[in-house]
């Protein structure tokens, strides 16, 4: 038995059992309230079971599980979740090999690997039923803005005024585009899913959009440099979101 591995093991557990407690305790949907509180129970379960094994008490990593809290405050519980369950992909092998030792091992290891997922996929996560409203807004404003700023860039020689002028057209053109996201919900109902709700998204994405592209232009004097750096502003959203979207939806990164 590797010591250090089963203490490794039992701090997970323990974090997972607060981060889940913690959620529980804010959650005001009952379906989902449930679900988190099943997962805590086990966690607990699975705490213990190491416990035993190691003979110590630690107690969990509340820098960690406010991290976590934050990430499913801002980018949605399934996001936060699975990300946070990427932690045990490793465990898989050293639980197999605790099967002859400890028979409890198998049925920890099929609750890891198998039944804590399905709980996840359970959820009802309202923010992942808006990532079209975020792809929309976000696609839009890459496409538009790239192509427009690269314009100005040509027309000024002075990259603040770009950025200034760059942030007042993405502003109004974040309003169009939540006007006709509006719409286009109200006109094709989604269940789950408010136009008002989805055309915020949408509006909020373009906007954040937006400002991360401009921001070069308010730091760097230079044209070529700020212009430079808002392509590889716009490479960085894209890289982010497809994170997000692999990380939520459990689909391939590339």
């Amino acid at each position: 038995m590797d010591i250090k591995k089963a203490l490794i093991q039992q701090q997970n557990e323990i974090n997972d059992y607060a981060l889940y407690s913690a959620l529980a305790h804010r959650e005001k949907d009952p379906h989902n309230k449930s679900v988190y509180e099943d997962i805590a129970q086990e966690e607990k379960t699975h705490y213990e079971f190491w416990k035993g094994i190691t003979g110590k008490s630690i107690k969990a990593n509340h820098f960690l599980i406010g991290w976590y809290i934050f990430l499913a405050s801002l980018l949605g519980t399934s996001f936060a979740l699975k990300l946070a369950e990427k932690r045990e992909k490793g465990a898989e092998v050293f639980y197999l090999s605790l099967f002859d030792t400890y028979p409890q091992a198998k049925e920890i290891y099929a609750q890891e690997m198998k039944h804590e997922k399905e709980l996840i996929d359970m959820l009802h996560d309202k923010k992942l039923l808006y990532a079209g409203a975020i792809v929309l807004g976000m696609n839009d404003a890459l496409v538009e803005l790239t192509g427009t700023l690269s314009g100005i860039a040509l027309a000024f020689d002075k990259s603040i005024v770009v950025g200034v002028t760059g942030a007042i057209m993405g502003i109004a053109a974040s309003m169009s585009m939540a006007g006709s996201s509006y719409l286009e919900a109200k006109e094709s109902p989604v269940e789950g899913i408010s136009p008002g709700i989805y055309a915020a998204y949408t509006g909020i994405s373009y906007i954040l959009t937006t400002l991360f592209l401009v921001l070069p232009f308010f730091l760097i004097a230079s044209i070529k440099a700020a212009l430079l750096s808002m392509f590889i502003a716009a490479l960085i959203a894209i890289v982010l979101y497809n994170f997000y979207i692999s990380v939520a939806k459990e689909q391939s990164f590339y």
